[in-house]
């Protein structure tokens, strides 16, 4: 196969410039932040923008199937489902060690911090992003694949 240059950091993948949620944020608007962006989950902050967890479509349902959560949901806030610590992964990070990562710990999405402050989200690598850039990798291999001789023409 011919060597093709994949993304080598999580930096050169990850989706810049987070939606993020505040804590505080009542869990009907963050649902509709998720449905209306399209987005399986997003960081969460508190009110001086440090990254204090994760809210997902996960914590969503896993909410709406539990009686107590789902009687109470008026009442609940991000804070109160958002999975904390968050998994989190530097902006300088290796592809490979981020797929290992989010494999380790069963997830589908970790928030990218600066490499010189831990509690700044700066953007998510989702494993759809790890896909799209897999399946790239393999079209361009395809692509630059010398072309097998046509049926004969080696017989000459």
């Amino acid at each position: 196969m011919t060597n093709v240059a994949a993304p080598a950091t999580v930096g050169e993948l990850m989706a810049i410039e987070p939606i993020v949620l505040p804590a505080n944020l009542p869990l009907d608007e963050a649902a509709d932040v998720l449905d209306r962006n399209h987005i399986s989950g997003a960081p969460v902050v508190d009110a001086s923008g440090s990254l204090v967890g994760v809210l997902s479509q996960t914590d969503l349902v896993r909410a709406r199937s539990t009686e107590y959560l789902w009687v109470n949901w008026p009442g609940l806030a991000v804070r109160h489902l958002m999975t904390s610590p968050a998994v989190t992964v530097r902006r300088s990070t290796p592809i490979v060690l981020a797929a290992a990562r989010m494999e380790r710990h069963h997830i589908h999405r970790l928030v990218v911090v600066a490499d010189d402050d831990e509690t700044l989200p700066i953007g998510i690598l989702s494993t759809t992003d790890l896909v799209h850039a897999i399946a790239e990798t393999f079209r361009q291999s395809a692509q630059k694949a010398p072309e097998a001789p046509a049926p004969g023409a080696l017989d000459a």
